[in-house]
């Protein structure tokens, strides 16, 4: 897990016709007949894209088909002794409306759950098989045979992952990869699944030489021969597509300082262009995903597609990890799935509608790394969401992107050293609870009720007459009683979500004279 990637152009000055429909991005494409619009429900949706905002609206009935070009999977891992049941996870998955999930082995009891499921499966044959696929012929055809002939078509298994960022692996298993692909592939052909599932393996943006700016995206030389060349040619001639991993993240936490967190997330922002062709981005992701299709026409290998087989954002990071937080990771997530489910390519590619992979499903305890490692997960693994986004065209139509600092009309701010403010000298690390004020007023009544009652918060301060009365508003109250809960349990996950009304902050916040006291002690 490592990596980064691109976006698409805003065109100026275009005219529409009848016959023709606007994208998000600015692309015009050939208008759908979706029929009559009358006949059913239907779903608007709100799309943004720099300074450019676009109304669509389209049959729920034909959502899937017109938006089909683009789709959001995740990535299911299980590195963790704390997680539901592999039935209770594709419970999960269809409940939230997710078609395709990648998962990084072939365990039996995860296959089996997902047989008549309807999701689509890509599997992974672990790095450590590498050699053996690559040296035996016959071990490929029997690993086809045990992890996806004995389960498939009943369990949708759509393209098989042959290692995992195999150029990083510090066990040299680089010389094994073309060899196993071409292995895994001839079984699939022996057993006639050569059609219904593609051989791939996701590399990571490290695989690349240059990659700012995007236009002189190159791989590094030293791999182009021995590897890519036939990799991208066996692609090719399979029809299959290249796999990568894209982490905006870890270039915006190693580079804060010159990349904007707005271009980061996917929010408005004046662009960046590029000095090489002149495109303008306005996302770190879809210049990093371009620099990879740069890569490929270096090469001539055009006509290869892409999909995204690991992205994310961590909800949580030690105190080097800069912009890992809930704010943020429910945002680039967010704003990364409306990108993608409302359809356009990159500015490089504008055709290019893309298959997205989150990493990851669950935040996964036993990681080995830095605290983020621990904290990619979508959901706790008692199946609770770490943050309220949309995966689906339906879930878009009430989708916004919350910004975080300001609160109300109160802001939320990081007292001066020495100056009287409420934060102490050990304050590194320390995190609070806040309303989130968007959430509407009986939202945020239930979840103060909550935390007042049965939630065992300490909420006499904000009584009549008491330190923190004053301001008297729902949305103060609210947050000083979610921030006792939240101290209160040890600021353990998924002790300050109340519903999607509260978040958090690892900036002091002040309402009025009340201060928010931190550590269970309180």
């Amino acid at each position: 897990m490592k990596s980064s990637t691109s976006k698409r152009r805003v065109n100026d000055g275009f005219n529409r016709e009848i016959g023709w429909e606007l994208r998000p991005g600015g692309m015009l494409v050939q208008r759908r007949d979706v029929g009559d619009a009358s006949s059913g429900s239907m779903i608007k949706i709100k799309a943004s894209h720099g300074s450019y905002h676009h109304d669509i609206t389209v049959p729920a009935h034909c959502a899937q088909s017109t938006f089909d070009a683009g789709s959001i999977g995740v990535n299911y891992g299980r590195i963790a002794n704390n997680l539901p049941s592999a039935a209770k996870v594709v419970e999960l998955l269809k409940s939230h409306g997710l078609e395709r999930v990648k998962v990084f082995d072939t365990d039996p009891a995860v296959l089996k759950a997902l047989s008549g499921s309807g999701i689509r499966v890509t599997v992974d044959l672990p790095n450590e098989l590498l050699f053996a696929a690559a040296r035996s012929k016959s071990f490929a055809s029997t690993w086809v045979q045990s992890n996806i002939a004995a389960y498939y078509p009943s369990t949708e298994i759509e393209a098989i992952a042959v290692g995992n960022e195999v150029f990083a692996d510090k066990r040299n298993t680089t010389r094994f990869l073309v060899p196993a692909m071409k292995n895994i592939h001839d079984a699939l052909v022996k057993y006639n699944l050569n059609h219904a599932i593609k051989v791939s393996s996701p590399i990571a943006l490290s695989s690349l030489q240059n990659s700012y700016p995007s236009s002189v995206g190159s791989f590094r030389p030293e791999l182009v021969e021995p590897v890519f060349r036939p990799m991208l040619d066996f692609l090719r001639q399979t029809g299959s597509f290249l796999m990568v991993n894209a982490y905006p993240f870890f270039a915006y936490e190693s580079n804060s300082d010159v990349i904007s967190l707005d271009y980061a997330l996917f929010r408005e922002n004046p662009g960046v262009v590029d000095s090489g062709n002149g495109l303008r981005y306005f996302s770190l992701f879809d210049a990093q995903v371009d620099a990879v299709f740069a890569a490929l026409s270096a090469l001539k290998y055009d006509d290869i597609k892409m999909v995204v087989t690991e992205t994310g954002w961590p909800s949580e990071g030690d105190e080097n990890e800069v912009g890992a937080s809930i704010q943020n990771a429910a945002a680039y997530n967010g704003n990364l799935v409306r990108r993608i489910l409302t359809g356009g390519g990159t500015p490089l590619r504008p055709k290019a509608d893309l298959t997205v992979y989150l990493f990851a499903l669950f935040n996964e305890n036993k990681k080995d790394g830095p605290t983020s490692e621990r904290n990619y997960g979508l959901f706790y693994p008692n199946e609770q969401k770490v943050y309220d986004i949309p995966l689906t065209v339906e879930g878009l139509k009430d989708y916004h992107d919350n910004r975080p600092p300001a609160i109300g009309n109160q802001t939320v701010t990081t007292p001066v050293s020495g100056g009287g403010g409420g934060v102490s000298t050990s304050s590194s690390g320390n995190r609070w609870c806040v309303a989130n004020g968007e959430m509407g007023k009986e939202k945020l009544q239930a979840a103060l009720d909550f935390a007042c009652g049965e939630g065992g918060a300490d909420c006499r301060p904000i009584q009549p007459g008491a330190s923190c009365y004053d301001p008297n508003t729902l949305q103060a109250h609210a947050s000083f009683a979610f921030n006792s809960y939240y101290q209160k349990e040890g600021r353990a996950g998924g002790s300050c979500y109340f519903g999607g009304a509260a978040y958090v902050v690892t900036q002091q916040p002040k309402f009025g004279k009340c201060e928010y006291p931190t550590g269970t002690g309180h």
